[in-house]
């Protein structure tokens, strides 16, 4: 097995990916979706986010320009935490959108400006609320250098919105990744493997 079938196998194995031919899943894009992959499960098995993290931390060694580590809120805030801690470097974390009382501040932990950030994210699937994280960000002066998150659906969509804003990103297992395990499994064929890849190259 690869690094990546590898974290999807542990994915599986604590549940964090559920899968549901019906379709009943609703991602905050509003698709439908056959998978869900919840990573905060991962926050409650010690192996499992140590994993996470040693990954991040490889991925983090290529990037020696890195001067803070942002998670994104909130599924990004503890391993961003784990591996700012890891690092030696400075953490921050972003919400949504600003606050509606206090300073009303998006961004939270330090000053951003003129720093090189990675942003930690836990899944991307159109790429859209990390994104948001990275416009906030770059509106506070941050040189973002690189997204690193848990998982990915492999989106078209998601590729062409990172290339659009020009910020590479990258993540330890994928959505293909996880249909090889699945098959090795046992838990679907091959059929149906390739009608899981056939609706995700439909988004």
């Amino acid at each position: 097995m690869t690094t990546t079938t590898n974290l999807a196998e542990a994915l599986l194995s604590i549940n964090a990916i559920q899968i549901d031919p019906s379709k009943s899943f609703v991602w905050a894009s509003g698709i439908h979706s056959p998978i869900y992959c919840d990573n905060r499960l991962t926050l409650g098995h010690p192996e499992v986010r140590s994993e996470i993290s040693r990954q991040f931390q490889r991925k983090l060694a290529q990037l020696p320009e890195t001067e803070i580590i942002a998670g994104c809120a909130t599924g990004g805030i503890p391993h961003a935490a784990w591996l700012a801690d890891k690092a030696n470097l400075p953490m921050i974390y972003v919400r949504s959108s600003k606050k509606g009382h206090g300073k009303g501040n998006q961004i939270e932990g330090a000053d951003v400006a003129g720093k090189h950030v990675v942003v930690i994210e836990d899944l991307i699937s159109t790429g859209g609320s990390v994104l948001n994280t990275v416009q906030a960000l770059q509106e506070a002066g941050a040189i973002v250098t690189k997204v690193l998150a848990i998982f990915s659906y492999n989106l078209q969509k998601a590729d062409d919105n990172f290339a659009e804003v020009e910020v590479p990103f990258e993540t330890l297992t994928n959505f293909d990744s996880l249909t090889e395990v699945l098959v090795e499994r046992g838990a679907i064929t091959l059929q149906e493997k390739q009608g899981l890849l056939d609706w995700r190259n439909t988004l």
